[in-house]
């Protein structure tokens, strides 16, 4: 194994990580844009357009930056995969449901920039379908329960390990697997 640091936020550092990458291999199989930040959580009254550049400087413009520069990498694999790691938060159907936590989570940059997210990973599906393009959340969208991580001060009712088993499952999928999907641990999002 070999630790590869990333700045997700900065260009040399993912030049540099490429460059790591490449002593080692001549194509990637799997890449998985796990960077996200919340932010402040700002109400929508109080944001600012530098509180939302912040975020999305992470969780969207991060993954595009990453995403390309790993891009020739992937082509090269037999059967690559991208597993964009977004939220609950970024569904549309989510947070439109009074019945879901999060759509009383008042704040604009992160439910926008995991929107923003899931929008570019379809994009990315419909113009790269040789590269498997899918969408994961960390939680159980029916049973309404998250993954307890650092980012929401272990509240989640969720493992870490729970948690993961999305990821891992779009990490692993096959040749015939799925693109341009959303899903959480029990199966399929409603975007």
């Amino acid at each position: 194994m070999v630790m590869v640091p990333l700045d997700v936020t900065s260009d040399e550092s993912v030049a540099e990580a490429v460059r790591l990458v490449r002593k080692h291999t001549e194509r990637l199989d799997v890449l998985i844009n796990n960077a996200g930040t919340p932010g402040h959580v700002v109400a929508p009254a109080d944001a600012t357009a530098e509180e939302i550049h912040s975020v999305y400087d992470t969780n969207v413009y991060g993954p595009v930056r990453v995403t390309h520069a790993f891009l020739p990498l992937l082509q090269a694999a037999d059967h690559p995969r991208v597993v964009m790691v977004s939220s609950a938060g970024g569904s549309f159907a989510v947070v439109t449901d009074p019945g879901q936590p999060v759509s009383k989570m008042h704040e604009l940059a992160y439910s926008s920039s995991k929107a923003a997210l899931n929008m570019i990973t379809l994009r990315y599906a419909q113009a790269l379908p040789q590269i498997k393009f899918n969408v994961a959340t960390p939680g159980e969208v029916a049973n309404r329960k998250f993954a307890a991580t650092d980012m929401n001060h272990h509240t989640g009712e969720l493992t870490v390990t729970e948690g993961t088993d999305s990821i891992v499952r779009l990490a692993t999928i096959g040749a015939d697997g799925p693109t341009g999907t959303f899903v959480d641990r029990l199966g399929p999002v409603g975007w």
